[in-house]
């Protein structure tokens, strides 16, 4: 295995016993940690150093954080350099807000949690490796480009005018494909990295949650819990976001009223686009439910309005409309079926030809640097197609934007299945019985057999699909498994299908966070969407049907 080589860290505080706490803490990760006593230091060791993340502080006196922060952010050589910030004060909402505008990746309030520190530390040094070496990937793959397009180049000078046609016919063809081909590969890393989140998240969450059920009556402690749960949640709806740019996120779909969301939102976008700019509100009485994931969507429908406050610095207006959609006339090929289209509609600067066409790509942004991640319309797009749905965007330089999506009707199924839900989430606790965890993370496996211990059944965890036979194989009593999906050897698809054949009806839940599944074994399978927590896992288990219990 070949050894990983240490990166740098910088350490920006003026306080030297805070730096000395940072250096204690993240000592144990094995990088190299550079220190800066000042804002203007630490832009002196950034023109000398290549640096994967920077920690500053938010109250420093000659340069603060923000300050600070947008000075790095306005260097080209840093726009993608991660930032954190750290604050014992500035913690309000709007405080996190200026920060992430700021450029900022995380916030970290003060007092640190060193374990939580180390974590996300961690996450953004994976993910700069990862960056670098898809970087250095891209950088192999235009050098192999570049010698295929000088023979090519060669050759066409030997060749009639026919020939040269037919070959930049290729040249255009295989633009395309290496296109294609590098989109799917930075969606496949992202859907990677996701997995990875999760799986630290859902240790994260697991401990925390089991944490706060024994720590004393202390309203600080308390507060300190609540606020690394959020920080940990927060983290798990970025990974939500990167799987819907992959079109790999778990979605929940349900009957909605879209009207009856809308209006229960309007509130919160009013308050994010800001007294300059009004919003009109034209939903139809009638409108037909869909079937939808309700988090998703309202993310969704936040993203489009952000953009088009964006696009009105002056102020102006943002009207939402909803209708039952007439697909006579669609702009979009759908299946046949009845939709609700929702469009929203700005009076901006619009959009011309060429951004028009880019715009849902992703990391694709017209925004300056640090304002924007490219993310927004591409994880919309990724949602309203995995949903079933479409989108199709209309814009011209001075007359604004539009966005129009489209969303299936819900069928009378969907609406009986969240009813059939409801009422396995209300049966009462049944018997004890004994789970087995199957899981290649050690930290997820121990967190999942607590909970499950909690509930007051009996839990045993292994590694691997291939223990996981074994202990079938051995006779010992098990009710139920759960189950990763993604582990080296044999996936939780190939493991269910393998238990199956020795016990039929064994009951098995695959516990993940991607949507598509390879194996149609594994489709059919009970999901439980990583990270999840007691309550989840709760519904799961009251959603299956052990065979036997564990004698009293």
């Amino acid at each position: 295995m070949t050894p990983v080589e240490p990166v740098n860290i910088l350490l920006v505080d003026d306080q030297p016993a805070k730096l000395l706490s940072y250096e204690a803490i993240l000592s144990e990760l094995g990088e190299n940690l550079i220190k800066a006593a000042s804002g203007r230091e630490a832009l002196e060791i950034l023109l000398k150093q290549d640096i994967a993340l920077i920690l500053i502080d938010v109250c420093m006196p000659d340069l603060d954080g923000f300050e600070l922060a947008q000075m790095i952010r306005e260097h080209p050589r840093f726009a993608k350099t991660a930032l954190m910030f750290v604050s014992a004060v500035s913690v309000t909402e709007l405080d996190l807000l200026k920060g992430y505008e700021h450029g900022a990746v995380d916030y970290m309030p003060v007092p640190i949690v060193p374990d939580l520190l180390r974590a996300r530390v961690r996450i953004f040094l994976d993910l700069h490796r990862k960056t670098r070496a898809l970087e250095s990937m891209n950088v192999e793959l235009e050098r192999r480009v570049d010698e295929r397009t000088a023979a090519l180049a060669e050759i066409n000078q030997q060749l009639e005018k026919r020939v040269e046609e037919r070959t930049r016919e290729r040249e255009v063809a295989l633009a395309q494909v290496h296109e294609m081909q590098k989109m799917e590969s930075l969606g496949q890393l992202t859907g990677g990295l996701a997995h990875d989140f999760n799986n630290l998240l859902m240790g994260i969450l697991g401990c925390l949650q089991y944490i706060g059920k024994r720590i004393p009556d202390d309203p600080k402690s308390k507060r300190m819990l609540k606020a690394a749960q959020e920080s940990a949640e927060r983290g798990a709806a970025l990974t939500k976001r990167l799987l819907a740019f992959a079109r790999r996120q778990e979605l929940h779909p349900e009957a909605i009223h879209l009207g009856s969301l809308i209006d229960g939102l309007t509130e919160m976008l009013r308050r994010s686009v800001g007294p300059t700019i009004a919003i009109d509100l034209h939903l139809a009485e009638d409108l037909d439910l869909i079937e939808a994931d309700p988090n998703q969507l309202e993310l969704a429908l936040l993203n489009l309005t952000l953009n088009a406050r964006d696009a009105m610095p002056e102020g102006g207006r943002i009207t939402i409309t909803a209708r039952n959609a007439d697909m006579s006339n669609a702009m979009v090929a759908l299946q046949n079926g009845r939709y609700v289209q929702v469009s929203v509609i700005d009076d901006g600067a619009g959009m011309d030809e060429a951004t028009l066409k880019r715009c849902t790509e992703p990391f694709y942004t017209t925004k300056e640097r640090g304002k924007g991640t490219g993310l927004g319309l591409s994880t919309v797009q990724g949602m309203a197609v995995q949903s079933g749905g479409a989108i199709h965007i209309t814009s011209a330089p001075g007359n604004g934007t539009t966005v129009n999506l489209w969303f299936p009707v819900a069928a009378a199924a969907t609406a009986l299945m969240a009813a059939a839900k409801a009422t396995a989430d209300a049966v009462p606790a049944r018997g004890q019985f004994m789970v087995l965890v199957v899981d290649d993370e050690a930290l997820v496996g121990h967190v999942t057999a607590t909970m499950v211990e909690d509930m007051g059944h009996a839990a045993l965890w292994v590694p691997s699909g291939a223990e996981a036979l074994e202990v079938v194989r051995s006779g010992r009593q098990i009710d139920v498994v759960i189950t990763d999906h993604a582990m080296p050897g044999m996936t939780g698809g190939q493991l269910a299908e393998a238990i199956h054949k020795l016990i039929p009806g064994m009951p098995i839940i695959l516990a993940t966070g991607f949507a598509d599944l390879p194996g149609s074994y594994a489709q059919d399978l009970p999901r439980l969407s990583k990270p999840y927590g007691p309550d989840e896992l709760a519904q799961a288990l009251a959603l299956v049907e052990p065979q036997q219990r564990v004698a009293s």
